[in-house]
């Protein structure tokens, strides 16, 4: 069984409290609905998908009238449907990278705290290649191959006709790694992102390390934020070996005011600009 996407998890979590709201059992709205209950728990679930029509008529079976909501929800139903290009790298991809992929592509904004690293989304190729070899130690050539190509497909999210609004704190020990006999790969990635923070939808800031103690000292995180409503915000945690995807409303904004925090703590654009150049000009 494939593994329930953010989006369909979402879905079905709504439907689920929809029911439950007009105080109704699974048994009584998949019976009303000529469903087995199996069907209609599973799609509560996320493991699921649900059709145009099964979703028109379990909302009306539910009780949602609001115009607003239904139109959200069948917007969410067909994102969870789409076949997009990621696809072609299943063989490559974990079902959570393929998640963030899709999730990027529907999404309006991401605020992104990083460490270690420069966001994926503002990553040089040569860059992506030589982190990718380090962080996935046993990957073979051909798969780093097929990586480094989907980390700047990923990044048309930039320059498609509604741009995705990047917000990205970087911690300063991200931008000092040297890669050994090729500092022209560091050079042009300071470089790249001195570019890209120029783009009107992309902001950059530097948290420097001389900073007082601050709350993304836990580690990185993405917000990824929806068009339709912020109860659909998601936000991304991502270790050596796993990806977790924070999907709690409450919890959610709490990363959001963490991202605050860490957005007060860093450098203005200006300086976050001319710290990156003074790094970028000291590497010979």
């Amino acid at each position: 069984m494939a593994e329930p996407t953010v989006r369909t998890r979402q879905l079905g979590g709504t439907l689920r409290r929809a029911r439950e709201a007009g105080g109704r059992k699974v048994d009584d709205v998949a019976s009303a609905l000529g469903w087995p209950a199996s069907k209609l728990s599973r799609i509560e679930k996320g493991s699921l998908g649900v059709k145009p029509a099964d979703l028109e008529a379990l909302l009306d079976e539910c009780g949602v009238t609001d115009a607003a909501q239904r139109d959200v929800l069948h917007r969410i139903a067909r994102h969870g449907r789409q076949r997009g290009w990621w696809q072609t790298y299943r063989d490559t991809i974990s079902p959570a990278y393929a998640d963030l992929i899709s999730l990027e592509d529907g999404a309006k904004s991401m605020r992104t705290h990083e460490t270690t690293l420069i966001p994926g989304l503002l990553q040089t190729a040569a860059y992506a290649r030589a982190t990718i070899e380090a962080i996935r130690m046993d990957t073979q050539p051909e798969d780093v191959d097929a990586l480094v190509s989907v980390r700047m497909a990923r990044q048309s999210v930039l320059s498609r006709r509604e741009p995705l609004e990047l917000w990205a704190v970087i911690h300063e020990a991200a931008l000092r790694p040297r890669i050994r006999n090729h500092p022209e790969i560091m050079r042009e990635q300071l470089q790249t992102l001195l570019d890209r923070q120029r783009l009107p939808h992309v902001s950059v800031q530097v948290l420097p390390l001389d900073a007082p103690p601050h709350v993304g000292m836990s580690g990185g995180f993405a917000v990824l934020g929806f068009p339709e409503t912020s109860d659909l915000d998601v936000v991304l945690v991502e270790s050596l070996t796993s990806a977790l995807y924070v999907e709690d409303t409450a919890e959610v904004s709490r990363y959001g005011s963490a991202f605050e925090r860490l957005r007060a703590a860093a450098l203005p654009f200006d300086e976050s600009a001319d710290l990156i150049e003074r790094l970028k000009d000291k590497i010979s």
